[in-house]
Order: C-alpha cells, then structure tokens, then sequence
C-alpha cells in the first residue's frame, strides 16, 4: 500500500448528514456534489433490483472534502 492510501485510509471521514450541517446545505446537495468524486466510500447496492429504492451510504474523507471544497471556492 503507498503511503497516501495509508493515509487515507487512516483519515476521518464524514457522513453526508456531517457534511450538510458543516455547510449548511441539504443531505442531497451533498450527495450529488460528492457521489462521483474519486476517494469517496460508497457502500450499497447501486443497481437495486426492479422496482426498490435504491440505498447508499457515502463517508467522506477529509482530503476529499478540502479538496471539493477549494474547487467550489474557485482557490
């Protein structure tokens, strides 16, 4: 494993709710904003079988979150 996985895997990660309160913004805007972003943990089935709602789980790492948010600043 290189060291800045290590790392990563080491470093806190947030929930979605943790997200939303930090920023103030809703559950869902945190998801759409950070559901494709590489280093994200998603947990869950991404193709539900016909007809069932679809469950995801997402933890945010920190460098993920600084990262994001510097790019939503335009830093």
């Amino acid at each position: 494993m290189r060291s800045d996985e290590n790392t990563r895997a080491t470093e806190r990660h947030y929930s979605v709710a943790e997200v939303a309160k930090m920023w103030t913004v809703s559950s869902d805007m945190v998801r759409r904003i950070f559901q494709a972003e590489p280093g994200v943990l998603v947990f869950g089935d991404a193709r539900p079988k016909y007809g069932r709602r679809r469950y995801l789980t997402l933890r945010i790492p920190e460098s993920v979150l600084e990262k994001v948010h510097r790019k939503l600043s335009h830093i």
